[in-house]
């Protein structure tokens, strides 16, 4: 039977440190980008999402409160446009991931 070697020991695993991986050095964001500046660099991006997202917003509320007031011919006018601004906002978001993603291509 072989006796183990000396055994040398770890430096404790201290949780508030991130973990040392070899081969792996993450980069370090000197200014991290808040909520705002965030959504104004999106917006800058695809302008056409948050136009989607108003206009599915203002049919859906026009649309409730034209049925609120028993305009039922108003009100499905209003659900109906507010699919296609759903549409519109689906296809504005399809066609800016492959816009980055072509951008991204060497």
């Amino acid at each position: 039977m072989v006796a183990p070697g000396p055994v040398t020991p770890e430096a404790p695993f201290e949780p508030s440190q991130p973990p040392v991986i070899e081969g792996f050095s993450p980069t370090m964001y000197r200014n991290p980008e808040g909520f705002k500046e965030k959504f104004l660099r999106k917006t800058r991006e695809n302008p056409m999402v948050p136009i989607g997202c108003l206009g599915t917003a203002a049919a859906l509320t026009y649309g409730l409160y034209s049925f609120h007031r028993g305009h039922s011919q108003r009100s499905q006018l209003m659900m109906r446009t507010r699919i296609a601004a759903q549409g519109f906002t689906v296809t504005a978001i399809l066609l800016g991931l492959a816009a980055s993603a072509m951008k991204s291509r060497p």
